[in-house]
């Protein structure tokens, strides 16, 4: 038995729905991954790239899931299931709703570790952090990392039980704002360290000698972890918001704020690295172990090197429990759709899934190493699953159900209810044209790339 439409938890207002929103597009994805692909595919020109295709493919995207949901009133299954009841809408409908439910528990695992190394940099163990085998050491003790990833987990899970209003919307309304001013503090200090100019130009102006095809690429792939497309999560908020809610502006303030902190994420960590290195841009291409591994050698050889950790680490721990929480919630959305369960039923589920996949992934570096998933660890390998195989799926259906099934003129006079659409011809044209074409692209370059015929 189906919830009913009345009884469908919602946003106060625009203002709780956008900080939500943002809070889901500001997470890892920004501060840990964004810098790193930066320097690896030519700073400033990945910059531009990644501008380009977020204001035109990534909004295109990002309307056309908010809009599906607030046409339907459902989360992923049911959003697609209005359309048709057979086996491609049931896919289309299930794999956007079981990314986030197979994200989040991995994701908790490394909102764990941020836990762990803020709790450190409060004790003042700021050399310790900064010792070459202290990541290593503390991933492979299983009962350190389970511990952590706990704690993290049940932050989130508590949240999920408080509701939309009192818990998803009230946490992004104070954790927000909070993460932009420590974001601009950590910034501004990073950026006058010695040195540190030479990173800000490097990030911030393009060199359009350092540019690829795999600059499109990577910019493409970072651009959907990023604003958190094809998570079923813009189909969840989208469902929770009513109908005087401008989409278009809503959607254009998601796209700024989530450039800003991306830009703000760019200049806490190149320019700072830059100075720690002198200059020596291959030290930013440490991948994911920049956060965990380079960035506390840096505030090692600062003066002010345990309030700057504490801060940055705090910074990373908001972004991920927002990020985490909106995640944890479209799950929640899809059992009470699907299962006609309440939200209580519904969140321990969730909680239930976070606990199980989520120690597997945490084990995985401990106890749980001998475990191989096509040569990769677990966690790995539920990364490579959802990001680079099941998104690229997932958005495909969406662009199908679009301009296939329910017709661009549909999403267009749900985008219209409350406002004029602006970019409806730049819309129509990346949705019927380019977008299944970038998807598709994202889809094979990150295969060829796992099987090694390309390197990325």
């Amino acid at each position: 038995m189906k919830k009913n439409e009345n009884s469908r938890s919602s946003f106060s207002g625009k203002l709780g729905y956008v900080l939500a929103v943002a809070g889901s597009a500001v997470g890892l994805g920004n501060i840990w991954r964004f810098p790193y692909l930066a320097a690896k595919y030519g700073g400033g020109i990945f910059l531009l790239t990644y501008l380009i295709l977020m204001f035109t493919f990534g909004y295109a995207l990002i309307v056309s899931e908010t809009a599906l949901g607030r046409m339907t009133k459902r989360s992923p299954v049911g959003a697609f299931g209005t359309f048709g009841k057979s086996i491609p809408f049931r896919f289309g409908g299930w794999i956007n709703a079981v990314i986030p439910m197979l994200i989040v528990p991995y994701y908790s695992v490394i909102g764990g570790w941020v836990v762990k190394y803020l709790f450190e940099y409060l004790r003042q163990n700021t050399a310790a952090l900064a010792e070459d085998n202290y990541f290593g050491q503390f991933i492979a003790n299983s009962a350190d990392t389970e511990l952590w990833f706990l704690l993290f987990g049940f932050i989130v899970t508590a949240v999920l039980f408080a509701g939309v209003k009192q818990g998803v919307e009230r946490v992004s309304k104070v954790m927000m704002p909070l993460l932009v001013v420590l974001a601009i503090f950590v910034a501004v200090y990073s950026m006058t360290r010695p040195g540190a100019l030479s990173g800000v130009a490097y990030f911030l102006i393009p060199n359009f000698k350092n540019f690829s095809w795999m600059t499109v690429v990577a910019a493409m792939g970072q651009m959907f972890y990023s604003l958190s497309i094809a998570m079923g999560i813009l189909y969840t908020y989208g469902s929770y918001i009513k109908k005087d809610v401008d989409i278009e502006k809503s959607t254009k303030q998601v796209e700024i704020f989530d450039t800003a902190i991306a830009m703000l994420a760019g200049l806490m960590i190149i320019p700072a690295v830059f100075a720690f290195s002198g200059g020596d841009a291959a030290t930013l291409q440490a991948g994911p172990s920049l956060m965990f591994i380079t960035i506390p050698k840096v505030f090692a050889s600062m003066g002010f090197g345990t309030g700057a950790g504490i801060l940055f680490f705090l910074l990373v721990l908001l972004a991920a429990l927002t990020s985490a929480i909106s995640l944890a919630e479209s799950g929640v959305s899809t059992f009470e759709d699907q299962l006609g369960w309440s939200r209580v039923k519904s969140t321990l589920l969730m909680g239930a899934i976070i606990l199980i996949f989520g120690s597997a992934c945490a084990l995985g570096f401990g106890v749980l190493d001998f475990v191989q998933l096509l040569g990769m660890s677990v966690l790995d390998f539920f990364d490579f699953l959802t990001n680079s195989l099941m998104m690229p799926i997932a958005a495909l259906s969406t662009c199908i159900l679009i301009t296939r099934v329910a017709g661009l003129d549909q999403i267009v006079r749900e985008v219209e209810q409350s406002s004029d659409f602006k970019r409806r011809k730049m819309y129509c044209f990346f949705m019927k044209y380019l977008a299944p074409a970038c998807i598709i692209i994202i889809l094979f370059s990150s295969i060829a790339n796992v099987l090694g015929w390309i390197s990325m």
